[in-house]
């Protein structure tokens, strides 16, 4: 289950109805919006941009330890903020996203990402990028196994030749940098 944690600092963002949506599509199953603001202000906003939750007047250690419980939980959590009172739960989170260009040096220290365009649906872009790169590794990981192991058989039966272990060795990291640069067209 991947859940979006997001904190709303600033005035809310048009594309904002947009970007939950686009995480809904790539498979983010509950969203929560953390916020300092009062109760009815949080609700309106939440109203507006359809979070699955909220949770008004949070303190930063409140948003740290929701963060936490969602873990707990079972959760992958993805954590955007901007703030320094963002900082903690970032740190806590799966995978803690900072804005930028108007994000406070904390907040941006303590992410795994941090988008410099502060265009929030650049999350979904990295989303997307993470995901394949993860593919390609996974590819390039069970080759090097399956053609180890198939030489590593052949040379028990006496079949294996020293060309077959160099092509284990160095054909397999050629083989798997070349596939691997497939991500750099993302």
């Amino acid at each position: 289950q991947l859940a979006a944690v997001i904190c709303i600092s600033d005035p809310l963002r048009e594309e904002a109805k947009e970007v939950l949506s686009t995480l809904r599509a790539l498979g983010v199953t509950n969203t929560v919006m953390l916020t300092g603001d009062s109760y009815r202000t949080a609700a309106a906003i939440a109203a507006q941009v359809g979070v699955d939750d909220f949770r008004a007047g949070v303190l930063p250690a409140d948003k740290a330890e929701y963060v936490a419980a969602m873990r707990r939980e079972g959760h992958t959590v993805l954590m955007v903020g901007d703030g320094i009172n963002d900082a903690p739960a970032l740190k806590r989170a799966h995978v803690g996203i900072a804005m930028g260009a108007l994000g406070s040096d904390v907040a941006i220290d303590a992410a795994d990402v941090v988008l410099m365009d502060d265009k929030p649906s650049k999350i979904a872009t990295a989303i997307a990028i993470a995901r394949r790169t993860i593919a390609i590794a996974r590819q390039n990981v069970w080759f090097a196994i399956g053609v180890k192991a198939a030489i590593l058989i052949l040379a028990v039966f006496g079949l294996g030749t020293m060309w077959m272990a160099v092509f284990a060795d160095v054909g397999v990291t050629v083989i798997a940098v070349l596939n691997a640069m497939r991500a750099l067209k993302s």
